[in-house]
């Protein structure tokens, strides 16, 4: 009987052992569209629908990926885009996360910031590329202005959002147990402000990325986006497409590792009421 007994029980656990080395669903539908996607491609470039000036096969970009990646030069424009993506984001963070962080806990501070954090998000922060490289020349001070301006604005606007989502009502629960402002905004705004801030780094990648290729365009002697653009003036489609690889790659691989944290943290984010 203690066997009988036993056995119903070990059921379930086996079953939720089955079940959880199983692939989740949303995965195997995301694998399973991306290899249709790649076969229509593949099938479209064989039957040469277009030519391979406009669209070459996936077979082909990967032909040119790997001649990219083992030519002698990728090793500096990697590192070159790579040393812009990073300063300009890392710049981003160190002036957006104070800068949103006062605009969500401050009311005045907010008065008087909004309007130009407001007029220089709606503006295509592109078109200030002329004028960045007259202010800062050609190098690579420019570019990683101009990554700068494209990341900085989803951090402030993100890590606002956060502290302004905080209930009003835990604040002066706090203050009603004698915590000063400092205290408050330490142990109850900064905390409850984690996620919104790694959901606006999470966007501030993508738009980092578009500064990078963006920045590359002008004056640049290094880097992926101007492999590209060299490509693109020397019909090498392939090529192209390869370069978008590496920066899809990197964007899906940052963007996963943000995600990955985001979700670590999800908890600290206030209940919507």
């Amino acid at each position: 009987m203690t066997t009988l007994s036993a056995r119903p029980s070990a059921l379930p656990t086996a079953a939720r052992r089955r079940r959880s080395l199983r692939p989740p669903a949303k995965f195997l539908c995301g694998l399973g569209a991306v290899v249709v996607a790649i076969a229509a491609w593949e099938i479209v470039a064989l039957a040469g629908v277009e030519p391979k000036i406009v669209l070459p096969g996936p077979l082909d970009v990967l032909r040119a990926l790997r001649d990219v990646l083992t030519s002698d030069t990728i090793g500096v424009d990697l590192r070159t885009s790579g040393e812009e993506l990073l300063s300009g984001l890392l710049l981003g963070v160190v002036v957006g996360l104070p800068i949103g962080l006062l605009v969500g806990w401050y009311r005045y501070v907010s008065y008087v910031l909004n309007p130009f954090i407001n007029f220089l998000y709606a503006t295509p922060r592109i078109a200030l590329t002329p004028l960045l490289i007259i202010w800062f020349g050609i190098g690579n001070t420019s570019k990683v202005a101009i990554v700068f301006l494209m990341a900085v604005f989803p951090i402030i606007i993100n890590t606002a959002a956060g502290v302004q989502s905080i209930d009003e009502s835990v604040r002066k629960v706090a203050r009603c147990y004698g915590a000063s402002d400092l205290q408050t905004f330490r142990t109850v705004a900064l905390p409850g402000t984690v996620p919104f801030i790694i959901s606006g780094l999470r966007l501030a990648v993508g738009q980092a990325l578009i500064g990078v290729f963006v920045s590359e365009l002008s004056g640049a002697q290094h880097g992926v986006g101007l492999l590209m653009n060299t490509a693109g003036q020397q019909f090498q489609t392939s090529v192209v497409f390869a370069g978008l690889i590496i920066f899809a790659v990197t964007g899906v691989v940052l963007t996963g590792i943000l995600r990955r944290i985001e979700r670590h943290f999800a908890a600290w984010r206030p209940a919507s009421h």
